[in-house]
């Protein structure tokens, strides 16, 4: 790439505010991506005071490069996730613009979802809830994220 700045990708959390303790698990996990300058992450409890919610959140989900679902029961009963941000999540990937990766957290029905045609993570859609060790859970995202935003990297030089 020409020019100073460093490309990194901005990863979007979507998640239920309801699993808020699981979602800081995970960015506990991608701390070192964001350490080596790999990538940023976004989610809404970035939103400062007076800034208008809906307009911050719809502006960060329309420039990312990767969208992380955090997928469970709450996250799919959500109506916010449901009408604004799965909408724009799917048709950024349909139109190549954005990589969608659905995150299994809890066990719930998603097989029947718009993004259940996407490879989720963890491997083999076992929710992060039912590993025994939770970290080795994460870890294997983390790694599937760092390949992820290598490919990404890669593919703009």
């Amino acid at each position: 790439m020409e020019g100073s700045a460093i490309f990194k990708p901005r990863i979007f959390l979507s998640y239920s505010h309801k699993d808020e303790e699981l979602k800081k698990e995970l960015d506990s996990h991608l701390v070192p991506l964001k350490r080596s300058g790999k990538i940023d992450t976004w989610n809404d409890r970035e939103i400062i005071a007076g800034q208008e919610w809906n307009e911050e959140i719809l502006a960060e989900l329309n420039k990312s490069e990767v969208i992380l679902l955090l997928i469970s029961k709450d996250f799919i009963a959500s109506q916010y996730i449901w009408e604004k941000e799965l909408q724009i999540a799917m048709s950024r990937q349909d139109k190549g613009n954005a990589f969608v990766v659905p995150i299994i957290l809890k066990s719930c029905l998603w097989e029947d979802m718009p993004f259940a045609k996407l490879q989720g993570l963890p491997r083999n859609a076992k929710p992060v809830t039912s590993f025994q060790d939770r970290d080795e859970a994460f870890t294997e995202i983390a790694i599937a994220l760092k390949k992820l935003v290598d490919y990404i990297y890669d593919s703009k030089k």
